[in-house]
């Protein structure tokens, strides 16, 4: 099987090749152009094509990757909301992705943005650095025995669970599926009531007709004041206008950002200065609460690792023809 693998990072390619050599009849070329339309035609002579979150797969790319051969679409990433479903399977294209890689990574770096948040471990460092070692301005507040409000509990959800607990947290949770698993410490309870309730929220859900979003002015307002919320899973899930009013309104303590409605690879990448001035996101790296990474939730190297040994035995299960839970 021959895969081209649109978007390559040297991260990319080292983590597949690493696991590449315990596959046999598999080859890869790397390309540094993302999947869009107008690089569909580019899979001409291949079986099959790696993509990511940020991919454009379209019908119009789908059509095209159909007329150049292609039978599949490895995605190297757990979302699909990129990929138009109803026309890959019209066109006999299979589609498969990595639904769990590394949960605690991208919990633990949620936890990581409401730390810094709530310590204001970014201000502290550029005072310091200044040879200021005032306080001024860095007051927090303890988590220990303040709600975390977790929005989805599925694997990087029931993590980010048990990254609270251990803080010492009363942990409550929204979803339309209860996971049994956290029955012992977490209370299940309305979406109204934990916006309410909650100190810190954490968005860990997919971004679907009823998730887009979901965090609009009536929900801030329904928040507390002084609340914490972070979002490492999809950016559309916040209407980054009324987040923006919201923090204008003093609504929250801190904002953390690992993922934006703007998001390609990167918000700024291949952005002129125009664009970038009347971005929204860049304008919310106005506020001294917001702290904004740059979509690093998965990124570590056991994550990066399961990553690539899932999408090649995906490719693997395609080869011999075997059904998967992996399938979309």
């Amino acid at each position: 099987m021959k895969i081209l693998f649109y978007d390559t990072k040297s991260y990319d390619k080292n983590s597949f090749e690493k696991e590449l050599q315990n596959f046999t009849g598999i080859e890869i070329d790397y390309l540094k152009t993302d999947l869009v339309p107008r690089t569909a035609s580019l899979a001409e002579g291949f079986d099959a094509v790696c993509a990511f979150v940020s991919s454009d797969v379209n019908a119009e790319a789908l059509r095209i990757l159909h007329e150049k051969g292609v039978k599949l679409v490895l995605m190297r990433c757990a979302g699909f909301n990129n990929v138009d479903l109803e026309a890959a399977r019209q066109l006999g294209i299979r589609i498969m992705r990595v639904p769990g890689y590394s949960p605690e990574a991208v919990a633990e770096h949620a936890m990581a943005l409401a730390l810094a948040c709530n310590r204001r471990l970014y201000k502290a460092y550029n005072k310091v650095r200044e040879n200021d070692f005032s306080l001024s301005g860095l007051m927090g507040f303890n988590f220990y025995q303040k709600t975390a409000g977790i929005i989805g509990t599925g694997k990087i959800g029931a993590a980010m669970c048990r990254i609270c607990r251990g803080f010492g947290m009363i942990v409550i949770a929204y979803d339309v599926y209860e996971n049994e698993s956290l029955k012992d410490f977490v209370t299940y309870v309305s979406l109204e009531e934990l916006l309410a309730q909650s100190d810190l929220i954490s968005l860990h859900c997919p971004l679907m007709d009823n998730t887009y979003h979901m965090v609009n002015i009536e929900t801030i307002r329904k928040m507390k004041d002084g609340v914490i919320l972070v979002n490492t899973s999809r950016g559309a899930l916040v209407k980054t206008a009324d987040l923006i009013e919201g923090i204008r309104m003093h609504k929250f303590a801190g904002v953390g950002l690992d993922v934006y409605e703007e998001e390609t690879n990167n918000v700024f990448e291949d952005r002129s200065d125009e664009i970038l001035e009347h971005s929204t996101t860049a304008r919310l790296l106005s506020f001294p609460n917001v702290m904004i990474t740059s979509h690093q939730g998965f990124f570590t190297e056991e994550a990066l690792g399961a990553i690539a040994q899932t999408t090649l035995q995906n490719a693997m299960d395609y080869l011999d023809g075997k059904a998967s839970n992996n399938d979309v």
